[in-house]
């Protein structure tokens, strides 16, 4: 495994830490806004505090070491940020650009409503991961929980493991890639053939996420059968 996912400019930056067993979040999130774009920021002592390093508009590196709560990275622009440790509900929700990644797992919406930038979960992500996805692209090492991708319009979703029932129920236009077993797929969800095109996007994706020991062509793919568009009564029964 790599680290190039927090590769950054060759620039001298200052390093910042700010321990939230004395700090509140709202301060850091104030200093972090207010911090210059070549700042790198350590948070200590998150003790699973909602809402750490979101909104964050500019190119900053941010290293939170331990776990968080709700929302952590939320509408993200630019910013790298790593947690090491777990993530609550909603890591990286609305997440604009930049670069998100959990060292350990993450509970249930990981990415959910992302329009851009990428998403690195290095351990499991629960029910409805990458839900209403925009996007954005959403790189699973573990297993995914049921509903991952639910409404899911544009972007990726590659999970590395397995992932549970009714995935990508009501798929747009999403693409998801799965190397381990699916336990059931969602409404108008069908698996679709692997192409050179699927492999070299798979392959840029690992890249990426700084994982070299993932080989393409032991995924599925999966995406919308197109039949949930338009309103048809043969298909009444599959409308949820």
């Amino acid at each position: 495994m790599t680290d190039n996912v927090l590769d950054t400019p060759d620039v001298t930056r200052e390093r910042l830490t700010v321990d939230l067993a004395t700090d509140s979040v709202r301060a850091l999130n104030q200093r972090l806004h207010e911090a210059g774009a070549t700042q790198e920021v350590r948070v200590v002592n998150p003790g699973g505090r909602h809402s750490i390093a979101a909104g964050l508009n500019a190119p900053y590196v941010v290293e939170i070491e331990g776990n968080v709560g709700y929302y952590c990275a939320g509408m993200n622009q630019l910013a790298t940020i790593r947690v090491v440790g777990n993530c609550a509900t909603g890591v990286a929700e609305n997440m604009m650009s930049g670069t998100v990644i959990v060292e350990g797992s993450a509970s249930q919406s990981a990415g959910a409503s992302a329009h851009g930038g990428l998403l690195v979960i290095r351990g499991d992500a629960s029910a409805r991961c990458g839900i209403s996805l925009k996007g954005a692209d959403i790189v699973v090492q573990g297993s995914v929980g049921h509903m991952s991708a639910f409404m899911a319009q544009k972007g990726c979703l590659v999970v590395c493991g397995d992932a549970g029932q009714a995935l990508g129920d009501s798929l747009y236009e999403a693409r998801l890639y799965v190397r381990g077993s699916v336990q059931s797929l969602g409404a108008d969800c069908i698996e679709k053939e692997l192409r050179a095109e699927h492999i070299a996007q798979l392959t840029a994706l690992f890249e990426r996420a700084g994982i070299d020991d993932a080989d393409p062509l032991q995924f599925r793919r999966y995406g919308s059968a197109r039949r949930l568009y338009n309103f048809h009564v043969d298909d009444a029964g599959s409308y949820r």
